[in-house]
């Protein structure tokens, strides 16, 4: 996995509890994605169980809306095909259920979308050159 790199890019603007949100929402459904990332459980001394974590860091960006979905579009790049992208969108947030959100996002337009966050993960060159330039989130 040396050679994988996975990022998450936050909106800088975004409430502390909707970005901690947005980064738990993007997390989870990438571990469903790359379950190869995560490790095996390990036992500390006392033999307590704690589940496997991920192996490889996931340094946090900071971008904004905008830049979010400029990023969002390179990915439909043919040379980026093969780096995994999980984004979460403000229609995403707004909904209540999930049957809500298919049927919203069926008739929604990608260029209408506002991006609260977005998860790479893929060869670490190319995720590199997407957001090499991305500050982290502070």
């Amino acid at each position: 996995m040396t050679d994988e790199k996975c990022v998450m890019v936050i909106d800088g603007s975004l409430p502390a509890g909707v970005a901690a949100n947005t980064a738990a929402i993007l997390g989870i459904t990438l571990g469903k994605q790359v379950p190869q990332a995560v490790g095996c459980d390990v036992a500390d001394q006392d033999g307590h169980a704690h589940l496997g974590i991920v192996e490889v860091p996931v340094p946090i960006l900071r971008a904004t809306a905008e830049e979010i979905g400029i990023l969002r579009g390179k990915l439909c790049d043919p040379i980026f095909g093969d780096v995994m992208a999980v984004d979460f969108s403000d229609l995403a947030q707004g909904c209540r259920t999930y049957d809500e959100f298919i049927e919203r996002m069926a008739s929604a337009r990608g260029d209408d979308l506002r991006y609260l966050g977005i998860a790479l993960y893929g060869a670490k060159k190319k995720v590199n050159k997407l957001t090499g330039s991305m500050p982290l989130f502070r």
